[in-house]
């Protein structure tokens, strides 16, 4: 299977085990299965708002195995990012969470919540009850100079009611305000990958995410495999038009699939025009890719051909053949 390829599981949250409060169906499940075959697992979230110990236990609560040090989140990774530029001792505008803040004091800044106390730095993560002026007052600080980190750029989040705007929207408003760009901590930067692989002591671990342009690029970014699931954000019409940096090394529509045999995941070789995978085939159009049905394994076959044909990014015509 898949999973015998690699040590360690590195798995998103949003969109890959839950939607909001709800587990994403037969997820938990497929997590403890990985567990049961000595997989080492590892939960990679760019949610700045929860504590690794509330992440677990919610985890738990939906059947999901989780330790506390098993989640590594943003809110840590952005406090870390702060040490590169911010002496301890300095004074910090903390926009988000009162995790965040408890975050900044245990590293040793001070914590402040307005420009008027005029902060060194202003670190920015996602809750749900900020608004117009908090914003207001992270543009005040990061336009009077205080070095700005953001946890992460999501722009959305999916929610169990629908996608809803992700801490990135409102970086992006800060950003619009200051014409300034944030030192970003979480993904797709690769150090939250990496410190959780070292902290697992894994040396192949597989990255699988719902998002292209946190998930997979950040785990390509840190060298290592990439699984995209179909169960979030992204769609397999948006892979399929993905930027080489965002292209993941197997395609899932859910997470049972890590226990398939690896080559019956993996994207095929394409040869004389055609990729096949499984009894499913791709072939190039005009300008696109014709594929043989709707499945799973056409859609693998589709993506090879794509990208051999295109090797930097360019968007399908995607047809089916009669």
């Amino acid at each position: 299977m898949l999973l015998t390829k690699h040590d360690a599981l590195l798995s998103d949250l949003d969109g890959v085990v839950y939607a909001g409060a709800e587990p994403i169906a037969g997820a938990p499940e497929q997590l403890q299965r990985a567990v049961n075959h000595g997989i080492r697992l590892g939960y990679i979230t760019n949610n700045a708002s929860r504590s690794p110990e509330a992440v677990a236990e919610h985890l738990r609560s939906l059947g999901a195995p989780a330790e506390d040090d098993s989640v590594f989140g943003s809110a840590d990774a952005g406090v870390s990012l702060l040490a590169d530029h911010l002496e301890p001792g300095s004074r910090v505008l903390v926009v988000g969470s009162g995790y965040l803040r408890e975050c900044v004091q245990r590293a040793g800044y001070v914590a402040v919540a307005s420009h008027t106390e005029e902060p060194h730095g202003v670190i920015q993560g996602f809750h749900p009850d900020l608004g117009w002026a908090e914003l207001a007052e992270a543009s005040y600080a990061v336009a009077a100079g205080a070095i700005w980190v953001a946890t992460n750029t999501d722009l959305t989040i999916p929610r169990a009611e629908g996608i809803a705007p992700g801490n990135g929207s409102l970086v992006h408003a800060v950003a619009l305000a200051t014409g300034t760009v944030p030192h970003v901590a979480g993904k797709p930067e690769p150090y939250l990958f990496q410190h959780a692989a070292r902290t697992l002591d894994a040396r192949a671990p597989v990255v699988v995410g719902d998002r292209l342009d946190t998930d997979i690029l950040g785990g390509n970014r840190a060298g290592f495999t990439t699984a995209f699931v179909a169960t979030g954000i992204d769609t397999l019409e948006s892979v399929i038009a993905a930027v080489p940096e965002q292209r993941p090394t197997y395609l899932l529509t859910h997470l049972s699939e890590l226990f398939e045999a690896e080559a019956e995941v993996r994207l095929p070789d394409v040869v004389g025009g055609v990729a096949r995978c499984g009894d499913a085939t791709a072939q190039a159009s005009d300008d696109g890719v014709v594929l043989s049905t709707d499945s799973i394994d056409a859609w693998r076959a589709g993506c090879a051909l794509w990208w051999s044909i295109h090797p930097e990014q360019a968007t399908p015509v995607i047809t089916w053949s009669a």
